[in-house]
């Protein structure tokens, strides 16, 4: 679930878009709060990404007390490095909420390391230099990336950004635990509602099964 953010800086043009749509509609906090408990009462595992500046508006500690109370499990923070991350680290823990951060592939052994220590749900791998949006490749260099994750920790590696196609998914899925996709889906929405997402998902898992 995308938490909107008026200053999505490290997105593509595809979710700045859909970021501005979100927030010209009317998204507040409470609605991303809201879209957790409805995904969640579904049995399934919620997870926000969200900048680090919505959260610090919204308070920290409550954000980590809602954020679960609503059933939700973890939450990606793109702009927020582990040596920021005291009271994110403190709050969560506290909360019983699964912190993600990222490493990237210009990401050293001791970079690697310091994300390692700080996560909690799974490390989440970007598979391409700069901001998010569908590419028509994925860079080799990722799979070294993953391997280099692998030697400072056992959790769950997930790769993501760039991310668009079953065929991609399928090549990620050898060696990640987990691929991440989300401005094909903004697009999908676009194109085509609910329905278009429906079939990007079905497609997606098809590319991840076979």
């Amino acid at each position: 679930i995308g938490f909107p953010y008026s200053d999505p800086v490290m997105d593509g043009p595809t979710i700045q878009d859909a970021v501005n749509i979100s927030l010209e509609g009317g998204t507040k906090s409470a609605t991303v709060i809201n879209t957790v408990k409805r995904v969640a009462d579904l049995g399934v595992p919620a997870l926000v990404m969200s900048y680090w500046n919505p959260i610090e508006r919204y308070g920290v500690d409550s954000f980590a007390t809602d954020f679960h109370a609503a059933g939700g499990v973890g939450v990606i923070t793109p702009d927020l490095t582990p040596e920021e991350a005291e009271d994110w680290i403190s709050a969560t823990n506290s909360h019983d909420v699964d912190r993600v951060f990222l490493v990237a592939l210009s990401s050293s052994d001791e970079r690697i390391a310091k994300v390692a220590n700080a996560t909690t749900g799974f490390i989440y791998a970007g598979a391409v230099m700069g901001v998010t949006g569908a590419r028509t490749s994925i860079s080799d260099a990722i799979e070294g990336l993953v391997a280099k994750v692998r030697r400072h920790s056992d959790l769950p590696v997930a790769v993501g950004l760039g991310v668009s196609t079953p065929e991609q998914a399928h090549e990620i899925a050898q060696y990640a635990d987990g691929v991440i996709v989300g401005s094909a889906f903004v697009t999908a929405i676009k194109k085509d509602g609910a329905a278009g997402a429906k079939a990007l998902a079905q497609a997606l898992s098809k590319g991840l099964a076979r």
